[in-house]
């Protein structure tokens, strides 16, 4: 089996948390709109707030905890916690006989995804050859994709087919299947040589090295000049030791990387995806769409997302991070503004459900496909590779964190705002999409195939600029296209061996 082939095939397994957390965005929708879920529990407005959010506040803390924990117990082990805690809270969601039960098992399955969404695409970009790392952790978006196409159909199949508490009992039962093959196998699967060299285990890291990227041959002339890069990085990270989260806010270079990681984050939030996912039933019928059919367009929109999703892992490494994520907003405010005309213009009391409501539907199709191709896998794959390994499990723990706290805040308001203000509530979606192409545009340098070790020295040194358009900034540019040129020959040279 050829390295890139062995390291896409490890962090496809690895993204199998991920599938959790996209099942879960997709199953929820189903769950509350549910007519059997509406007589059993007689939810008002800000109860199914707290189901949607209590998922999001409990991975907010699992994100938490989960950064120090993929430094002192290794990736692995921290994926199998995340595993384990997350069919726990699966299975009180699964048989809740009150909403109390449900809003517990739904904060004990939030703080598994928060382990998992954490962890995972730090083991997947310590895992990869530059040269496919921006497509390995892209896998973390599309298998998420691949949760919310499984949770969609599902959803649609048991609301349109049963009327008892199976209609939502069985789409929540079945998201702890993936849950239990990850957990059973993540152990055989390789430990990240760079957490193993971290950890005075060089001797394992460089096995695992080289049979990530040279079938096992630790001679090679590529996995030696790696291993000694690492080395010489963790040796100089060593000397230099974050001893707590501190180091990241009082270290410039790391802190730039840090607030562009939650920046991302939260922007990413803010793109009104959440909003569209969770409280999609509430948000169809604004327009006088039924919740048979907005489950169904939903899961249709869910084929489209794994379609973008797919697409951006092929070409993500070709195109580079940075201009497909101002493009990728700018396309998103595009639908919210057209998305939100429709809903002021044909409310559900006008009965045009048939013309407008096609429009709405393709809106949010042409904005979903945007989303999943651009915003979404970028912003798992910026974050897990701009830090340090020494920094990295801390960083990316505050930007996921950071994800699931604005989470929280769109799953908490949607269905209230939506109620109060109606089509208003989508001008804030518009408005930040705009905003963030901008934002990105000043702030988001290119980091397309720099490796791990580099990032330091050549795109985050202390004394670069944070602004990265205008000629402060053209020799960092520079250098940055200089170690991504050095690393696609070397590559060339390796493939002509």
């Amino acid at each position: 089996m050829k390295p890139h082939t062995y390291q896409f095939l490890v962090g496809v397994f690895a993204s199998m948390g991920s599938v959790l957390y996209g099942y879960d965005l997709g199953v929820i929708a189903g769950v509350v709109g549910s007519t059997s879920y509406a007589a059993l529990f007689n939810a008002n407005a800000a109860q199914n707030g707290a189901v949607v959010s209590l998922f999001t506040g409990g991975a907010f803390f699992g994100a938490l905890f989960a950064g120090p924990a993929g430094d002192t117990l290794g990736r692995r082990l921290t994926i199998l916690i995340g595993a384990l805690l997350f069919l726990l809270g699966g299975a009180i969601q699964t048989a809740a006989q009150t909403i109390n039960y449900l809003y517990g098992g739904r904060a004990i399955a939030g703080l598994g995804v928060g382990f998992l969404t954490m962890i995972i695409p730090v083991y997947q970009s310590e895992i990869a050859h530059p040269s496919i790392r921006g497509r390995v952790t892209g896998l973390q978006q599309f298998m998420l994709g691949i949760g919310a196409f499984l949770a969609g159909w599902i959803s649609w199949g048991c609301f349109t087919n049963l009327s008892s508490s199976a209609q939502w009992r069985i789409p929540l039962g079945i998201q702890m299947v993936p849950a239990v093959v990850l957990a059973a196998l993540i152990l055989l699967f390789p430990e990240s040589p760079r957490w193993l060299v971290d950890h005075d285990r060089a001797d394992e890291g460089l096995a695992t090295l080289a049979a990530l990227h040279a079938s096992g041959d630790a001679s090679d002339a590529w996995v030696r000049a790696e291993f000694a890069a690492i080395q010489e990085t963790i040796r100089f990270e060593h000397e230099h030791e974050a001893k707590s989260y501190k180091e990241l806010f009082v270290n410039p270079s790391a802190f730039r990387r840090l607030f562009l990681a939650m920046a991302i984050q939260a922007a990413t939030q803010m793109t009104g995806v959440s909003a569209i996912q969770y409280f999609s039933v509430t948000i169809f019928a604004q327009i006088g769409i039924s919740a048979d059919d907005a489950l169904k367009y939903q899961a249709i929109n869910s084929i489209l997302a794994l379609i973008a999703q797919a697409f951006c892992m092929l070409l993500i490494d070709k195109f580079g991070r940075r201009p497909t994520i101002i493009v990728g907003n700018l396309v998103n405010c595009v639908m919210f503004i057209v998305a939100t005309i429709l809903l002021a213009k044909f409310p559900p009391d006008t009965n045009s459900g048939g013309t407008a409501g096609w429009g709405f539907i393709i809106v949010t199709w042409l904005y979903n496909i945007s989303f999943s191709f651009a915003c979404g896998p970028l912003s798992w794959i910026i974050p897990a590779e701009i830090f340090d390994t020494h920094t990295r499990s801390k960083g990316v723990s505050l930007a996921t964190m950071t994800s699931f706290a604005f989470n929280t805040l769109i799953g908490q308001i949607t269905s209230i705002a939506v109620d109060a203000v109606g089509w208003r509530y989508f001008i804030l979606f518009a408005v930040c999409n705009a905003s963030n192409a901008l934002f990105f545009y000043l702030v988001l340098p290119e980091t397309k195939r720099v490796p791990l070790e580099q990032m330091s020295t050549v795109i985050f040194a202390r004394d670069a600029p944070w602004i990265v358009v205008g000629k402060r900034n053209e020799a960092y540019r520079a250098a940055a296209a200089a170690a991504e040129v050095e690393k696609v020959d070397l590559d060339d040279k390796k493939d002509e061996v």
